[in-house]
């Protein structure tokens, strides 16, 4: 069976975003997937201080929440990460989390699971930060699941959440979308396998020319 992994990244488990995810949820239980929901926003995570230790022993030096989900993520088909807007922008609990999280793993381990990015806003600010989230999946040879519109919900209560009827409308059909993406890539991935991925190259310009 197919798994989604889920990561609320606002404060409120019952809150705005969560309402989002929610109903994908509801949809991939529709569809068969199963999914996990982590929340995020509450913890105390401290931000990436480019240590290196990621790179020799393939886990953050922190060992907290980032740890714990990096595992879950290793064996996800899909990944959901949701965000509210704080001035414009995901919050920062979420984004010291993501940064730690995406270089620790996610660009070995992300290699063709399927993203999405949610966001909630009571107004305005949702498409920068949508913008923001889709940066860590694209950055980590992630396919990206879109929708019939943006990634979002509107409302300032998990409530008024409740009454967006077009919001929630997309959340269903991202999570519907999500579902077909990750099937293909499995028969795909079976059929032909996964693309070859290059690294090595690095271009940093060291001689200043």
């Amino acid at each position: 069976m197919s798994k989604v992994l889920l990561i609320n990244g606002s404060p409120k488990a019952d809150g705005c975003t969560a309402e989002a995810l929610k109903e994908m949820i509801r949809t991939f239980d529709a569809e068969g997937v199963e999914t996990e929901l982590v929340q995020v926003g509450n913890k105390n995570v401290r931000g990436c201080v480019s240590c290196g230790y990621c790179m020799e022993h393939g886990k953050c030096v922190v060992d907290d929440i980032v740890n714990e989900v990096a595992e879950k993520f290793k064996d996800a088909d899909g990944v959901v990460i949701g965000s509210p807007v704080y001035y414009g922008s995901p919050n920062g609990t979420m984004l010291s989390f993501l940064d730690r999280l995406f270089y620790s793993c996610a660009q070995g381990a992300g290699h063709m699971k399927v993203g999405a990015s949610v966001v909630s806003c009571r107004r305005g600010g949702n498409s920068a930060s949508f913008d923001v989230l889709n940066k860590y999946f694209t950055i980590s040879n992630m396919p990206l699941a879109s929708s019939g519109y943006w990634n979002q919900v509107h409302g300032f209560t998990a409530e008024d959440v409740r009454k967006d009827e077009e919001g929630l409308q997309v959340m269903r059909n991202l999570a519907r979308n999500m579902t077909f993406m990750i099937k293909a890539i499995a028969d795909a991935k079976e059929k032909y396998g996964l693309p070859e991925l290059e690294s090595g190259a690095f271009t940093s310009f060291p001689d200043g020319k």
